[in-house]
């Protein structure tokens, strides 16, 4: 998707938090009646959050809010299933998984991140799924999203003599590339701009988000997703406006001024070096979806990866009390 598009997203969404604290929201309650515990991925589904983590942490917020990072989304599950999170970023699916592990449910507040997966290879001939048949891919995420999405591509494309092998890390697939620049990944922002930058015999061939459209018009890939357990939201609706619309300038100012974001991201840890975080930030899908367009979007997504594997979105898919719509 292209960054006038996303800021589109992300602006409107801004518009609608906007009118979330200006009184749409129920009970009265004041926003920083209550300090906010959120938990987020060190990766791209909380590039759109480090404004709002910067201006928390000079009490220039709307709102009160502490942050956690984690590296797994199964450890932010963990956290709120404990009672010790109030809203977390996490993978799309699992949401889902939350959603049945954490007592009282969760809801998704927001789409935070789009597709990050492109395809990294030397070899020229490589330009669409279509080029793979025959080929050996290789690629992180293996039970997860990104196994899910490239199955139901290669399904879609007709390609049956793919063979997928999966590594732990993207540091793995960066060193199979580094030895043989003919073979062929799949990896996920800001991985690839590391990755190119460092083997000029390495490009993208195509992005995994320009092959879905192709084959399915009605929802894009969703990396990630925030989600407030439901006691939280109860409890405290004005707060979850509060971050919501919080969330979308931030957002909005990730895209919109990438050099602050850059040095904001190097920060915290997301990515290693400035002038990296400046070439990725742009190709890493940012957004804040929210409403009706969050739930026809997510709800397509989690159709696609339930088709695949039941138990990948917590056994059945979620009902419409799942999706924050006003």
């Amino acid at each position: 998707m292209k960054i006038a598009q996303r800021m589109t997203k992300v602006l409107a969404a801004v518009l609608l938090g906007a009118c979330l604290l200006s009184g749409c929201a129920g009970g009265g309650q004041k926003a920083d009646d209550v300090t906010v515990r959120v938990a987020a991925l060190k990766g791209p589904t909380t590039i759109g959050l480090v404004h709002l983590i910067a201006d928390a942490n000079v009490n220039e917020a709307e709102g009160n809010y502490s942050f956690n990072m984690y590296t797994a989304g199964s450890d932010i599950m963990a956290e709120m299933v404990a009672g010790n999170v109030d809203i977390g970023l996490v993978p799309s699916n699992v949401a889902c998984v939350m959603n049945a592990k954490v007592e009282g449910g969760v809801t998704v507040i927001d789409i935070n991140t789009l597709g990050v997966l492109y395809c990294v290879t030397g070899d020229s001939s490589i330009g669409s799924i279509s080029d793979l048949s025959g080929k050996t891919v290789y690629m992180t995420g293996q039970g997860a999203t990104p196994e899910y999405t490239m199955n139901y591509l290669l399904e879609q494309n007709g390609v049956k003599d793919c063979t997928l092998e999966f590594k732990s890390e993207p540091t793995e697939i960066a060193s199979v590339l580094t030895e043989d620049p003919s073979a062929v990944a799949i990896l996920p922002q800001p991985f690839v701009t590391a990755t190119v930058a460092q083997n000029e015999s390495l490009a993208v061939a195509f992005s995994l988000d320009d092959a879905w459209a192709a084959v399915n018009s009605d929802c894009s890939i969703v990396t990630g997703v925030t989600v407030v357990s439901n006691k939280f939201l109860s409890e405290h609706p004005a707060a979850v406006d509060a971050f919501l619309s919080a969330h979308a300038k931030s957002a909005a100012e990730a895209l919109s001024d990438v050099e602050t974001t850059a040095a904001l991201v190097v920060e915290q840890g997301i990515i290693a070096k400035e002038p990296l975080a400046v070439k990725a930030i742009p190709q890493c899908d940012i957004v804040c979806i929210t409403g009706e367009e969050m739930k026809s979007t997510l709800s397509g997504y989690l159709q696609v990866i339930f088709d695949q594997d039941a138990k990948a979105v917590g056994g059945a898919l979620p009902g419409d009390e799942f999706y924050y719509v006003k």
